[in-house]
């Protein structure tokens, strides 16, 4: 047997089913995802209108539209709805911030982690709904503890994944860069965390999406505005349309901090959709 006969080329096969892939329109992927959706309030239309649930149980979907109006109209959804996002972004702003400054020294530097990573590890362990009691007779009922409560959440996962993204760059790459002259800030801005990346933006999509569900807890604290507010006069009034236009805000706020993440990674690294394509 010859040495060409006998050589297989397994080049070409991963290539065909990466062009498989490609050749997916983004149409019908989008129709695919809005398959299970569409059931589902497919089979809400069906059971409230022939009558098998019973309406104040489950309000038909012109139900809930009428609700969803009367809060536009009576009750500005709109102006509760940034309250909310507001009160989400800013609690989350300040704990990303301490989480990514906790995280990049205790990944750069051992006293850093000896340090800052065992009490964090144990904080994180601990239920965030169990420091609402606490955090309301330590800060009262004011805008002050709903802050603080988010950002302490948030704070956890993004300290987490900038630490490991930190922890995996590789040293001789830091070392190189301290050999050019690059320290201290500069080394950090310009190599570790460029190098980080991934990590930490991935810290970011967890703590957007735990932002909105501390929100929840957080303004049951005596929110006089808000989603939480809303929510709270609903469940005292039996109102379940209401309940329920509540619970769509608060997932599409968490869609809406996912995809809003998605967008930055493809803004900061556009290498990565070109991989994942293949």
């Amino acid at each position: 047997m010859s040495r060409r006969a006998a050589t297989v080329d397994p080049g070409p096969l991963v290539p065909a089913a990466g062009r498989v892939i490609d050749r997916i329109p983004g149409r019908l992927t989008l129709a695919r995802r809005a398959i299970a959706p569409l059931l589902l309030v497919l089979l809400w239309v069906v059971t409230t209108i022939s009558g098998l649930i019973d309406p104040s149980v489950l309000p038909s979907p012109a139900g809930v539209a009428k609700g969803f109006v009367k809060l536009w109209t009576e009750q500005d959804l709109v102006g509760q709805i940034g309250v909310s996002l507001g009160r989400a972004l800013l609690g989350g702003a300040i704990g990303m911030a301490f989480g990514l400054a906790f995280g990049v020294v205790a990944g750069l530097t051992q006293l850093g982690e000896e340090l800052f990573d065992a009490l964090l590890q144990m904080l994180r362990t601990v239920p965030f709904l169990a420091l609402v009691p606490l955090f309301i007779v330590w800060f009262g009922i004011g805008e002050l503890p709903k802050l603080l409560l988010i950002a302490l959440a948030t704070s956890f996962p993004m300290y987490l994944n900038t630490y490991t993204g930190v922890r995996n760059v590789d040293r001789k790459v830091i070392e190189a860069a301290r050999a050019f002259g690059l320290g201290g800030v500069r080394l950090v801005r310009e190599v570790v965390l460029p190098l980080a990346l991934p990590s930490i933006l991935t810290g970011v999509r967890y703590a957007l999406g735990i932002s909105v569900l501390v929100l929840i807890a957080a303004e049951q604290i005596n929110a006089s505005s808000g989603i939480g507010y809303l929510l709270n006069s609903a469940q005292l009034y039996q109102q379940v349309d209401v309940l329920l236009i509540c619970i769509a805000i608060y997932a599409l706020l968490g869609l809406a901090a996912d995809l809003s993440v998605r967008v930055l990674e493809k803004l900061l690294m556009p290498w990565r959709s070109g991989v994942a394509a293949r």
